[in-house]
């Protein structure tokens, strides 16, 4: 690859802010100076979606300087046949092609390509690994459930409530969910966001100083994708959202603050997917996406079940059509809804923090701090 000399991130790029000094996209001051800044990439291949950032670092934060989505329905078919289907190889790897002249065009040098539930479960993944690799010249690595759970959790730092003493992180994902139920109370409040950030680490990182506590975390083999698969063959609309709302639930049976008391008033739910974000714009009523709006947007458990009870009310045709969710979500948001019910059944709060990040932001937070080039050095 040639390295081509990075644009100058601008006012319209977006920013996402890390757990401190937080700068503003909009102050030329504070933008990074292309000719000296490292590029970093993050692409995260699921299920359902390949994904991909490429920033800057940028004091205690990061600036996005290209980006890239696709639904690339890796997992279609994968429950019934433990393999993944030609088709969805190849739509997969038209997807990671851009995304290598991407990488190319800016001239990337640290980056990390992480596959997750789909390729940890497929029988023919280490041969699709393999053809990704001679075909666009990207070595994926297949990470295991409590590394992405992890680099979730530290994605979601910057929005941490202060207050907070018990936090849970969920991100629902295509094929899978992961939730993070972590302590806090031993750690000051100013400090909450930093002690979350040292979990790149591992779960049992301690470092100096009071630490964020993982009290449990659980991956489970259910997201958007393959729980809509077990129940496909239901032909009620709310019937088989019920079911599939009462079967994720169950088999959170081990996780242990499954039977956890009344969660306090120091008690916090920040939940990651297209699914969370998806519901939050429905909300907003934004027919167009606006990630400004939605990420560390708060709703209450009113809310939500106001915008499922009109997910269901659309039924599938109306939801087909509504801007709102999208044409790469309606076929996936009452499954990804079914989880979240079940999970404000469960722990019921006041409030769910909608958190517009995850597993790739996870993976620039862990790779810059590693390296040690944002402002406030590596969160060891």
């Amino acid at each position: 690859m040639t390295p081509e000399r990075p644009r100058r991130a601008d006012a319209t790029d977006a920013l996402v802010e890390a757990p401190s000094g937080v700068s503003r996209a909009d102050d030329p001051s504070a933008l990074p100076d292309s000719r000296s800044a490292p590029l970093y990439a993050a692409l995260d291949l699921g299920t359902n979606s390949c994904r991909m950032l490429i920033a800057q670092p940028l004091g205690s934060q990061f600036s996005i300087v290209d980006s890239f989505s696709k639904s690339v329905q890796l997992g279609v078919g994968l429950e019934a046949s433990g393999r993944l289907s030609r088709s969805s190889m190849v739509r997969t790897i038209q997807a990671l092609r851009i995304c290598e002249k991407k990488i190319e065009k800016h001239g990337v040098r640290r980056m990390r390509l992480v596959a997750t539930e789909a390729c940890r479960r497929a029988r023919n993944a280490k041969d699709f690994i393999r053809q990704v690799r001679r075909e666009t010249g990207l070595a994926l690595e297949i990470i295991a459930p409590e590394e992405e759970a992890r680099l979730a959790v530290i994605s979601c730092a910057p929005l941490v409530n202060p207050s907070t003493e018990q936090l849970l992180v969920v991100d629902i994902g295509g094929g899978s969910t992961e939730l993070v139920w972590i302590d806090l109370s031993a750690v000051a409040p100013v400090d909450r966001p930093r002690a979350i950030m040292r979990l790149h680490m591992g779960f049992d990182a301690q470092g100096e100083g009071a630490v964020a506590r993982v009290v449990d975390w659980i991956s489970v083999p259910l997201g958007v994708a393959t729980l809509k698969d077990q129940f496909i063959d239901v032909d009620d609309d709310a019937a088989r959202f019920a079911l599939m709302s009462w079967f994720f639930e169950e088999n959170l049976a081990s996780f242990s603050p499954y039977n956890a008391e009344n969660p306090r008033a120091g008690f916090q739910i920040i939940g990651t997917s297209g699914t969370v974000t998806t519901v939050a714009a429905s909300f907003l009523n934004l027919k167009r996406y606006d990630r400004t709006k939605v990420d560390g947007f708060q709703m209450t458990s009113d809310q939500i079940d106001l915008v499922i009870r009109d997910y269901l009310a659309l039924g599938p045709e109306g939801r087909r059509t509504d801007p709102r969710i999208g044409r790469d979500r309606h076929a996936l948001i009452m499954s990804g809804a079914a989880i979240l019910q079940a999970l404000m059944r469960i722990w019921p709060t006041d409030r769910l923090s909608v958190a517009d990040r995850g597993l790739r932001e996870g993976l620039l937070y862990a790779q810059m701090s590693a390296d040690g080039v944002l402002a406030d050095g590596p969160y060891t």
